[in-house]
């Protein structure tokens, strides 16, 4: 629409993957290089982690083409699957006819065409997008296959490519083996605002114009901060305000223009749920303390089921003969009171959040055993010692 005015041969930030528009920034060129090895030595397994967008598809299509010429490759992006359907998209991809969904028949076949293409000189390449998908089980069926090989060589290259839950996945003790095999690892980063910089003149210049716009350095750094670096976020950006530098006539971008751009986008909302744009320092912090707070969550859970577990315990053995009992039940409550200061070092909780605590238990207790919160005796009076005392006083 624009491009006539620009004088481009084609748009420049088109959000399709297209390797003549790969731009190289240092992560991308660590990432090819790694690659680029693990393809000439015939690594069995490949990693390559990016975040949405990051480049990852551009730059595996950039690899299959430089090394095209004997490569038979197969590409599986659905990946909500289970193991036997993703042997079957496998082997269809690959071209091998398939003829049943039984698992040793799929795998039979498809050694079988591995071993066919080996003694061609061809090299097989399967490469699972979106991997981070992938459940623990499907991926460790995935490691299997790197087992169909022969004295010298591997019979099939994997090349996982998925998001950084990947890495997560694959941390389970379940795939160590997994993790062993993997030869080559690759991570994408995101862009620097001086990567931006040149991202967006590599684009331009490919398109047919390096000069079809300006684009000051305040308007680049505000590019960066909303995109945070991610590729295809900057190419949305930037296509939307070549269109509105167009419909304005103008051939500089202008800070006024670039923020009416991201706010009609609604940018924040769009790409980044309610969260404020921020610095990588800034996200890093940001992420810290999100977790410290998952954590705190969880240990006050941890403790409500502990201390819940204690009071059922002692239910059952109100139920025995507590002359026998008096004597340990005493000397847990005043464990427990010992431990008051410490539980509240550790939780880090308010006199309010303690009281709505013990409410709760007290309430998990009388909804267990009604009964129990009625008796007296000697078996009330061991309750009444120490913190626990305490924890039923407060209800």
């Amino acid at each position: 629409m624009y491009e006539v005015f620009f004088n481009l041969k084609t748009k420049p930030f088109d959000l399709l993957p297209n390797p003549a528009f790969l731009y190289l920034s240092k992560s991308h060129k660590k990432a090819m290089t790694y690659l680029d090895f693990a393809i000439r030595e015939r690594a069995g397994f490949i990693l390559l982690t990016g975040e949405i967008g990051s480049g990852k598809t551009t730059l595996i299509r950039d690899l299959i083409k430089k090394h095209c010429e004997s490569i038979i490759l197969a590409k599986v992006f659905n990946t909500m699957v289970s193991s036997e359907q993703l042997l079957a998209l496998i082997n269809t991809d690959f071209g091998i006819t398939v003829k049943s969904n039984d698992k040793t028949t799929l795998l039979q076949d498809l050694n079988e065409f591995l071993i066919k293409q080996y003694g061609m000189g061809n090299k097989p390449v399967l490469i699972i997008d979106e991997a981070q998908n992938l459940t623990a089980e499907t991926l460790e069926d995935v490691r299997m296959l790197s087992n169909l090989e022969t004295d010298d060589a591997k019979l099939l290259q994997i090349i996982l490519v998925g998001q950084p839950e990947l890495k997560q996945t694959l941390a389970l003790p379940r795939l160590t083996q997994l993790r062993q095999r993997i030869s080559v690892f690759c991570h994408i980063q995101p862009l620097t605002e001086e990567e931006v910089e040149r991202y967006i003149l590599h684009r331009l210049e490919i398109a047919g114009n390096r000069d079809a716009i300006v684009f000051s350095q305040p308007v680049i750094g505000i590019i960066w901060r909303y995109s945070r670096g991610i590729p295809r976020l900057v190419n949305i950006i930037c296509d939307f305000l070549l269109l509105s530098a167009f419909a304005e006539e103008e051939r500089m971008i202008s800070e006024e223009l670039a923020n009416e751009v991201i706010g009609e986008l609604d940018f924040e909302y769009q790409f980044w749920g309610e969260c404020q744009p921020t610095a990588c320092e800034d996200e890093k912090l940001n992420h810290s303390n999100s977790a410290s707070f998952k954590e705190n969550e969880s240990r006050q859970e941890e403790i409500k089921g502990f201390l819940t577990e204690i009071i059922h315990r002692i239910d059952l053995l109100e139920k025995r003969d507590l002359t026998a009992v008096s004597k340990p039940l005493t000397d847990i409550g005043n464990r427990l009171e010992r431990s008051e200061l410490n539980f509240r070092e550790f939780m880090r909780m308010s006199t309010k959040e303690i009281i709505e605590l013990k409410k709760d238990i007290q309430t998990l207790k009388t909804a267990e055993n009604p009964s129990v919160a009625e008796r007296d005796g000697e078996g009330e009076t061991v309750r009444k010692k120490g913190f626990l005392g305490k924890l039923f006083r407060a209800a």
